[in-house]
């Protein structure tokens, strides 16, 4: 008997529901979420009739407009009206939406008006006068929430050095921050021929509690008559939100789908961890706090195969891993994705108190970003996950 006409029928049937099956896993979105700076009674920079707040909702929607025109990206926003909303609030919404990343769009602003051009920063120590000075106007929007001092556990608005308990799973997306930052830069000053100030890290509270490569934009000076001026169009607008989602687009074809970062605990499941671990360690009344850093077994570590290393920087450029480029530096190793970014990491121990007297050490040497990172089995592992 012949059944090939049988089987044909079966075999395409069987086909289609296998392409489905593969277009549904490839088809996983890339959540982006995107927030206005500012809003409501915190008008952010008013200069020359250019209200920062306002620009800084219309670049925000039209983004997200030209996101949403596209299949693979999934959107969500802070605010889209004009409202005020707390600056933890405005992590917490990217955490619970266990978004890809947080793009949190600003304008600049400086007493001389003859300042211009575009900066993208991340989330990190910063010595640079400039950078802590913008982190320092951004951060003091906090003084309008309603006990702010109790929610920002003594955090200073004035010193933004104060935000010192910067945690090991926070800093671990610096390098992705840093990666989509300079994509961002890139375009503007590819595509719009802005004046380029750099990527910058400081420590925006904004960004210290979204648990995702996050960047903070300021798309230019509102107090330059002419920056001010464009930024303050529709064209202007439309030119700096189509740079931003370029360069979006860009990040995600690098660095989204690989699967490194399937088993990861996502950002939701983070922030509910993070509550968790506050109401346990909150103090009882008359007593005060007491950090214990407990020395963690030599043994235990090698024998899980776990190796650390202390990442320095992650930059475009490629270096010869020569001391003189890092500042006396020996012993470093870099790795590339794709010959976009390179990240540079000093030593490798199995022993996680050395791995913290490395990270102590290159941080006196003057990387003050520097942060620790390990493997297994030459697979990049988060550190809570090291020490399991």
């Amino acid at each position: 008997m012949n059944f090939s006409h049988k089987i044909k029928p079966l075999f395409l049937l069987l086909l289609c529901f296998s392409s489905a099956a593969v277009f549904a896993q490839k088809g996983t979105k890339f959540k982006v979420t995107l927030d206005a700076g500012h809003g409501g009674k915190d008008f952010g920079a008013v200069y020359n009739g250019h209200v920062e707040k306002n620009i800084a909702l219309s670049v925000a929607l039209k983004v997200g407009k030209i996101l949403e025109g596209m299949s693979a990206f999934e959107v969500n926003y802070t605010r889209k009206t004009d409202v005020f909303i707390d600056l933890v609030e405005r992590a917490n919404i990217a955490n619970r939406a266990d978004a890809n990343i947080f793009v949190s769009i600003h304008c600049n602003a400086n007493p001389n008006t003859a300042a211009y051009g575009t900066e993208t920063h991340v989330m990190g120590m910063s010595k640079n006068a400039s950078a802590l000075a913008v982190a320092k106007r951004e951060n003091e929007v906090i003084t309008m929430e309603k006990d702010y001092k109790e929610k920002y556990d003594g955090f200073d608005p004035n010193s933004p050095e104060s935000i010192v308990n910067t945690t090991l799973m926070v800093e671990e997306n610096l390098e992705n921050s840093i990666a989509l930052a300079s994509k961002i830069q890139k375009r503007f000053t590819n595509d719009l021929k802005k004046r380029d100030r750099g990527v910058k890290q400081a420590p925006y509270m904004v960004l210290h509690k979204a648990f995702m490569p996050r960047v903070l934009i300021e798309m230019g000076f509102i107090s330059n008559p002419k920056e001010g001026g464009d930024l303050d169009t529709e064209e202007g607008q439309m030119e700096i939100a189509q740079a931003i989602a370029n360069a979006i687009v860009s990040y995600k074809k690098d660095y989204f789908g690989s699967g490194e970062n399937e088993n990861e605990i996502k950002p939701s499941q983070r922030i509910e961890s993070v509550k968790s671990t506050a109401d346990e360690d909150k103090p009882t009344p008359g007593n005060a706090p007491v950090q214990v850093d407990k020395p963690i077994d030599k043994t235990e570590v090698a024998n899980g195969k776990v190796i650390f290393k202390v990442q320095i920087s992650a930059s475009g450029k490629k270096l010869e891993t020569t001391p003189s480029n890092f500042k006396g530096l020996k012993n470093i190793s870099v790795t590339s994705d794709n010959g976009t970014l390179y990240k540079y990491m000093y030593g490798e121990t199995t022993d996680y108190n050395e791995a913290k007297q490395n990270l102590a050490e290159a941080k006196a040497k003057g990387f003050d970003s520097a942060y620790l990172i390990a493997f297994r089995d030459g697979r990049k592992i988060t550190i809570q996950e090291a020490l399991k």
